[in-house]
C-alpha cells in the first residue's frame, strides 16, 4: 500500500466527479408502496449521492456523469438535481419515443421501514439511458485532463446495470488514472440487480475486473463477500454483530490488499440493524498499513437509512481532500453517515458545522440537545 497522492486543487476544476445512474425515488412516506395513494419525489443514486454531498454539504466543486431521457420525467430529475448544485454539463440526453420503449427514467420505490419491518426498495430501471451508455460516449480526457478532477467515484450499482456499463467504468478509470486522479469504488452489492444476470458469480467477475484500477475500495461486510469474494472470517453476515469486534475485517483488509496492492485504502462502514430505526453504527479504514476506527454509535436512532453508506463515503473523501489524517477521515465519514440517517431521502441534508459538532458529541459520549 502506498499513500494517496492528490492532484493540486489549483490544477483541477473539480474536486470530484461521479459516474452512475440518477433516479427519481418515490417514497410512500410512512406507508407501504402497495397501499399508498400519494408519494414524495426525490432524486438519488449511489454514485451521485456522494458528489452531491461533497457539493451541498462540504462546499466542493463537483460534477456527475449520467444520462436521462429528454422528456418531462427526465427534466423532473434534472430539476431535482439542480438543487444539489453539481455541474450537470456532462448529462447525456437520450431521445424519448413517447412511450419509453427504448429509454425511460429510472425509478425506485422505497419504504424506509419501521420497527421489525426493514427498509425495502423496488427498482424500475430497465432500458434507462444511463444503463445504455457505452464506451466512447463520454469525453473522459476532457473531464480528467483538460478540466481536471482530484477524485473520481463510481460503484457496483452502476456496474450491474448492463453489459456496457462495465466498459464505461473501465474507460473512465483508465482516463482518470492517466491524469493522476484518485479513483474510489463502492462495491454496493444489490442482489436484486445481479439476480437475472448471473448473481454473485457475475458480480464477482465484474468487480474483480474493476478492482485493479481502484485506489480506494469501499463497501460493507456483505459487499466484500458477495461482490469481491472475500469472506469475513469468524463472522456470519446474516446475524447481528458487535460493531466494535473488527478482527475479521482487519484480516480481510490485509488479505484484499495483498491481492490488490493498488488499493491505497480500504474503507468500510459498520452497521448492526437491531430494528429498522435502531442501529449500531461505526466504520473502519485500513490505510498506510494501519487501521483507524470511528467512535462507535450505539443504538443510533435512524429515520431513513437509505444513503447512509454514500454519506459515509462522501465524509471520508471530503476529509482526505481537505488534508485530514485517516483517523479524522473515518470520524468525518461516520458522523456524516449518522446525520444522513436522520432525514428522509437518499441525499444528505446535513451541514458541515453539524458534521463537526456530531464528531465532537460522539467523542464526548453526549446526546443531542436543542439548539436555542
Amino acid at each position: 500500500m502506498t499513500e494517496l497522492r492528490i492532484r493540486s486543487s489549483q490544477d483541477c476544476k473539480y474536486a470530484a466527479v461521479s459516474l452512475g445512474e440518477v433516479m427519481v425515488r418515490l417514497n410512500p412516506n410512512e406507508g407501504r408502496v402497495r397501499t399508498a395513494r400519494t408519494f414524495t419525489a426525490s432524486e438519488g443514486g449511489g454514485e451521485y449521492n456522494v458528489t452531491r454531498a461533497l457539493k451541498k454539504v462540504f462546499g466542493l466543486n463537483t460534477a456527475v456523469v449520467t444520462a436521462l431521457p429528454d422528456c418531462e420525467t427526465g427534466h423532473l430529475c434534472e430539476d431535482l438535481m439542480m438543487q444539489g448544485g453539481l455541474d450537470l454539463g456532462y448529462v447525456v440526453w437520450a431521445p424519448f419515443d413517447g412511450v419509453g420503449r427504448k429509454a425511460h427514467l429510472g425509478l425506485n420505490w422505497t419504504e424506509k421501514g419501521y420497527g421489525v419491518r426493514g427498509a425495502k426498495t423496488e427498482y424500475d430501471r430497465g432500458h434507462t439511458p444511463a444503463s445504455q451508455l457505452k464506451r466512447g460516449d463520454i469525453d473522459w480526457d476532457k473531464i480528467f485532463k483538460e478540466k481536471g478532477a482530484q477524485w473520481f467515484h463510481t460503484g457496483g450499482i452502476y456496474a450491474a446495470l448492463s453489459g456496457t456499463t462495465l466498459q464505461v467504468i473501465i474507460e473512465a478509470m483508465q482516463a482518470a488514472k492517466k491524469a493522476g486522479t484518485i479513483i474510489s469504488y463502492d462495491l454496493n452489492y444489490r442482489a436484486s440487480l445481479w439476480k437475472a444476470i448471473g448473481g454473485q458469480k457475475r458480480a464477482r467477475e465484474v468487480n474483480q475486473r474493476i478492482a485493479p484500477l481502484v485506489d480506494v475500495m469501499m463497501g460493507n461486510e456483505e459487499d466484500f463477500s458477495a461482490a469481491l469474494g472475500y469472506e469475513v472470517k469468524g463472522m456470519d453476515i446474516s446475524r447481528k454483530m458487535d460493531i466494535t469486534q473488527t478482527q475479521g475485517f482487519r484480516e480481510m483488509a490485509k488479505e484484499v490488499t495483498r491481492k490488490y496492492p493498488n488499493f491505497k485504502a480500504v474503507v468500510t462502514s459498520l452497521r448492526n440493524a437491531k430494528t429498522a430505526l435502531i442501529n449500531d453504527w461505526g466504520g473502519i479504514v485500513y490505510m498506510g498499513r494501519e487501521f483507524y476506527e470511528a467512535t462507535p454509535r450505539r443504538d443510533l436512532e435512524v429515520y431513513d437509512r437509505v444513503g447512509m453508506g454514500d454519506s459515509f463515503a462522501s465524509g471520508f473523501i471530503y476529509a482526505i481532500l481537505s488534508g485530514k489524517d485517516p483517523q479524522e477521515a473515518v470520524e468525518f465519514a461516520a458522523a456524516h453517515g449518522a446525520l444522513a440517517g436522520t432525514t428522509p431521502g437518499d441525499t444528505s441534508m446535513a451541514t458541515l458545522p453539524e458534521v463537526i459538532r456530531e464528531i465532537e458529541r460522539a467523542q464526548k459520549g453526549g446526546v443531542a440537545r436543542a439548539a436555542r
